[in-house]
């Protein structure tokens, strides 16, 4: 498309809203940058408008919106918002910033999307794709905008791609190579309103994939088992449980892989460096997507042997007075609690509890049985999840008021061979900009301990 002359609306100010707004900036469009934060609030704009970038602060751009040859929105604004609605009515296309971004892109797409596991396993394949193709570059929901790489890219590049829900609400053209499923539990059921929805937005990734593409698809999976059926992708399986005719699973602590002319074991997981089943299901998510993508097996095994895992997602932080502490931030949702929990092999202090996005607690309880010592609560569902302990006849509960108190009272309660997870089950907001200042809170405090 091309966008010389026209009127660019991007709505959202963080990171992705600026990229998408300054690369439409390049192709000529004339731009307007909206958030609801008053401009005050947003800090230094004068870059931006010393670009040419118009400023709209403070409201939803109604009484713009439909003037607009175009609307690009950052993930986190809702598309029900009624100037979305009335826009798309009018017949103003509306995208979201991996759309405009796919636009223009010159080379192979990998992207990986599912409910727990994508910056892990995204990370560990950007780094396959990287030592076979150095011009590779990871974007996405992993926190580097699409559009921010775009410019730089060539035929020789690849882009691997954290893909969320929200990303995917907005496309129309885009078409990775290899997409991969990871998995799917209830999520961000405040926006998607159904599981069934959420479901759907997932499988849009692989919607404009043809037969000469990739699609990798966890098969103990009920929801991705089912998505075989929708695509038009080739299929991969992943199988952490059982041995497969055609595809990569674990069996007896191998990783196989079975693939046309390919017969081969992977690794053993102990030459691993990353912890828990889920864990070897990303890693083998990875493998499958960068066997597809070409990578030679020397390298993937290489890389493999080498990956230490990603910050904030069951991070080892350190042993202080024989208590081992466990950074598990990025665990904003039950399902991806639970994963940490079952990866420890030492008696629990938890810290969990955040901001309210709708989910339920039960599975994530249930595991605490013979794991679990104490859970130390904090934030808006900490009373949802002690109901929800007491319901399961679980009382080593505490609430605390501020992080700081919650982190003190985990230190006093665990005793020389105990582990403290921070795996909160929850979004990180309301008491923290992001998950990972919640994170790096935890290491800060940790480090406090030991001096």
């Amino acid at each position: 498309m091309n966008f010389e002359g026209k009127k660019a609306l991007v709505c959202g100010m963080a990171r992705s809203g600026i990229s998408a707004a300054e690369f439409l900036k390049s192709k000529g469009a004339d731009v307007t940058l909206q958030d609801l934060k008053k401009k005050e609030a947003l800090g230094d704009v004068s870059s931006l408008e010393n670009k040419g970038i118009k400023i709209y602060a403070g409201k939803n751009p109604d009484d713009i919106a439909n003037d607009m040859d175009i609307i690009v929105l950052s993930p986190g604004i809702p598309t029900s918002l009624p100037f979305i609605v009335e826009a798309e009515k009018n017949g103003v296309p509306v995208i979201s910033e991996i759309e405009l971004s796919f636009m223009f892109t010159p080379c192979p797409v990998m992207a990986i999307t599912g409910t727990n596991g994508k910056t892990t396993t995204t990370t560990l394949t950007g780094e396959i794709l990287k030592s076979y193709y150095p011009k590779t570059e990871v974007v996405g929901n992993i926190g580097i905008p699409y559009s921010e790489k775009v410019p730089s890219l060539t035929e020789d590049s690849r882009i691997v791609a954290e893909i969320s829900s929200f990303q995917l609400e907005k496309i129309k053209t885009f078409k990775p190579k290899v997409s991969a499923v990871l998995n799917i539990t209830p999520d961000h059921l405040d926006r998607h309103k159904t599981v069934e929805n959420y479901i759907a937005m997932k499988e849009r990734i692989f919607e404009n994939q043809t037969s000469d593409d990739f699609c990798v698809l966890n098969c103990e999976d009920e929801a991705c088992l089912k998505m075989a059926d929708k695509t038009k992708a080739k299929v991969m399986f992943f199988s952490s449980k059982k041995p497969l005719e055609k595809g990569i699973y674990l069996d007896n602590g191998n990783i196989i892989l079975k693939w046309e002319d390919t017969n081969e074991t992977v690794i053993n997981i102990d030459e691993l460096q990353i912890l828990g089943v889920h864990n070897y299901e990303n890693v083998m998510a990875a493998v499958a997507i960068g066997f597809l993508a070409g990578v030679p097996m020397d390298n993937i095994r290489e890389v493999l042997k080498n990956f230490k895992g990603v910050e904030h997602r069951i991070e080892f932080v350190d042993t202080v007075d024989g208590v081992d502490y466990y950074n598990d931030s990025k665990g904003t949702n039950p399902d991806a609690a639970i994963r940490a929990v079952l990866a420890m092999k030492k008696p629990i202090v938890l810290i969990g509890g955040g901001y309210d996005k709708g989910s339920e607690y039960d599975e994530w309880v249930e595991t605490f049985e013979g794991r679990v010592k104490h859970i130390v609560l904090i934030g808006v569902t900490a009373q949802k999840i002690k109901e929800t302990c007491y319901k399961y006849e679980f009382r080593h509960v505490t609430i605390c008021e501020t992080f700081d108190e919650a982190m003190e009272l985990s230190k006093n309660i665990a005793n020389e061979g105990d582990c403290v997870l921070l795996s909160p089950a929850c979004a990180s907001w309301g008491m923290f900009d992001n998950y990972e200042q919640r994170g790096d809170m935890f290491k800060e405090k940790v480090k406090s301990f030991k001096k």
